[in-house]
């Protein structure tokens, strides 16, 4: 391959052949980059990368793995020909635990900060959420860099304390810092490292952290992370991205996804599968022994150990708590929601307290499919918008969440826009906590709704969404969920666990009859409203007629 480095291409022909068992995303990334070297004026530093390669014999490595050489090789040491800089200076790596990360980290941050590189006060800041995260890297090059048969040889070129690592011909220091923000204003970075960028819940920290980019000469990112919990974070976005890059028509833009996963969950049962989440594991058999152990408790206990799945495998199985569905079925429901102009639709409302978090789910129904139009209000002065680790002011731009400026959220706010919606469809009924309904029943009395008069109005007890919980559980497995791009109604789904409901009379045991309802998997910070808006709006779907076309709208209600 042209202007390529052998050892490069060794781990490409190896991919393609099927020697090494890959996922579909590395496979796509493999044919992606033999493209660019095709098409594009670029080229591997050979001698560069022989010098990076060098360094690492200083660490208690055996051997660096083919794919740390393929990702370091074309991150670290490929330019285009003409401008000299970097082809690929956006690295995203996500491999399952155990593959090496903090490991390739420690070797990067060595040969950036090393006279290969050359460039002058390029300093590493390797970041992330704890200061643990932070600074296992830079103990795993101070540890090499104290290696007795080392230690005389490396002074020449490096000086070190346990908090950082200076390399003294180009004055480059690399350092760990916390997600702290504050005073990181003043870096100078030449590469940023995210280690574990699936605890990132927003965007603020990664902001900070990259402001001092471009302030030197070849700047670079790198991600490192395994699979997580945190959903509509940076994590899922940057997969998104990749996505789009690999199997799209999305440029690059310089970023170069190294993607290791499992292509389904069903290939957990073949170990030879394993491989593709952890590139590293044919290379470790202590490892590999380990792993097998955790896949038969796993197997035993499936949503106990859902850890397993999302650190082994990079397959996201959401937390402890018993999901609504998988995150992969969450994604599935952001499809274009057609005109809906006419439409004969229910209306759920959820909230919790007027002084925090209050949802309305407009929900339709064609045949089989579900379209729900979903809009949340969060009030300013909420004492959980702190611990809210949620992009809230994207959101709002979008038009998805509208932050109340006020001591509460008044119902008129929530009134006035369920009767705007009723200009656009025709409200066939609205659904509302049994518990919540004295709050607003005035105010959606004076818009045609209510319990007694017009019986249009529905009160939500437990029966009720346990009834439903089938119904949505059906939606789910079948795809018939529709929800445009709603992230809010999403993130919110994300946060719902099911919680097991009812017991049988009598019985010594008092074992439960295996009916469920939804609960908070987390109650200040990860909100359930948007979600629960929905399952309210789904109690009353009988009142939706089973094939609907759109009508002529109706600005008034529908009464009994």
């Amino acid at each position: 391959m042209k202007n390529c480095d052998s050892r490069i291409e060794t781990f490409m022909e190896a991919v393609e052949s099927e020697k090494i068992r890959s996922s579909r995303d590395v496979k796509a990334l493999v044919s992606h980059v033999r493209k660019c070297f095709e098409t594009e004026d670029i080229y591997v530093d050979s001698e560069q990368l022989t010098k990076y390669i060098g360094i690492a014999k200083y660490f208690p490595f055996e051997t660096l793995f083919p794919w740390q050489i393929f990702v370091v090789g074309l991150h670290d040491c490929t330019y285009w020909r003409v401008s000299k800089t970097p082809r690929w200076p956006d690295l995203f790596c996500m491999l399952g635990r155990g593959a090496g990360k903090d490991g390739t980290i420690a070797w990067e941050a060595a040969c950036l900060v090393s006279p290969y590189n050359g460039i002058r006060a390029y300093d590493v800041d390797i970041c992330a959420n704890n200061e643990d995260q932070a600074l296992r890297p830079l103990k795993d090059v101070v540890e090499a860099l104290e290696m007795p048969e080392h230690t005389k040889k490396l002074k020449k070129f490096y000086k070190w304390s346990s908090e950082k690592v200076v390399g003294i011909k180009t004055n480059s220091a690399i350092l760990g810092r916390t997600n702290n923000p504050s005073g990181k204003d003043g870096m100078r970075s030449g590469l940023v490292v995210f280690n574990e960028i699936h605890q990132y819940q927003d965007y603020k920290n990664i902001e900070v952290f990259t402001t001092g980019l471009g302030k030197k000469p070849h700047p670079r990112r790198s991600y490192y992370t395994t699979q997580g919990d945190v959903r509509e974070g940076p994590l899922d976005d940057i997969l998104e991205t990749a996505e789009e890059i690999l199997f799209g028509d999305m440029p690059d833009n310089g970023l170069l996804p190294f993607i290791c996963r499992l292509d389904s969950k069903e290939e957990v049962h073949d170990e030879k599968n394993w491989e593709k989440a952890n590139p590293s594991l044919p290379y470790l058999p202590t490892l590999m022994g380990e792993i097998r152990k955790e896949y038969r408790d796993w197997l035993a206990h499936p949503e106990r150990l859902s850890a397993f799945m999302t650190k082994r495998m990079n397959i996201p199985s959401g937390t402890v708590e018993i999901k609504v569905c998988s995150y992969e079925k969450i994604k599935l429901t952001s499809r274009e929601i057609p005109d809906l102009d006419g439409w004969i639709c229910t209306c759920g409302i959820d909230f919790s307290k007027i002084t925090d978090f209050v949802s309305v789910n407009l929900h339709f129904r064609d045949e089989n499919n579900r379209y729900d139009i979903n809009h949340s209000w969060l009030c300013k002065q909420s004492k959980d918008i702190p611990r809210i680790k949620a992009p809230l002011a994207e959101w709002e731009r979008r038009g998805l969440l509208t932050i109340v400026d006020d001591v509460e959220i008044h119902p008129e706010v929530i009134v006035d826009y369920i009767q705007l919606a009723m200009i656009q469809y025709c409200i066939k009924g609205i659904a509302i906590d049994d518990f919540r309904y004295a709050l607003l029943a005035g105010a959606l009395r004076e818009i045609g709704f209510d319990a007694k008069t017009y019986k249009n109005l529905k009160l939500v007890r437990p029966s009720d969404i346990m009834r439903v919980a089938t119904v949505i559980d059906s939606c789910f497995a079948n795809d018939y969920f529709i929800w445009g791009d709603n992230p809010v109604l999403r993130w919110g789904t994300n946060n719902t666990k099911m919680v097991r409901y009812g017991r049988k009379p009598g019985k010594k045991d008092d074992a439960d009859i295996g009916n469920y309802v939804y609960g908070k998997i987390e109650a200040k910070s990860r909100k359930t409203d948007p979600f629960m808006a929905l399952v309210a709006s789904m109690t009353i779907e009988d009142m939706i007629p089973y094939a609907q076309m759109a009508a002529v709208p109706d600005i008034g209600v529908m009464t009994y």
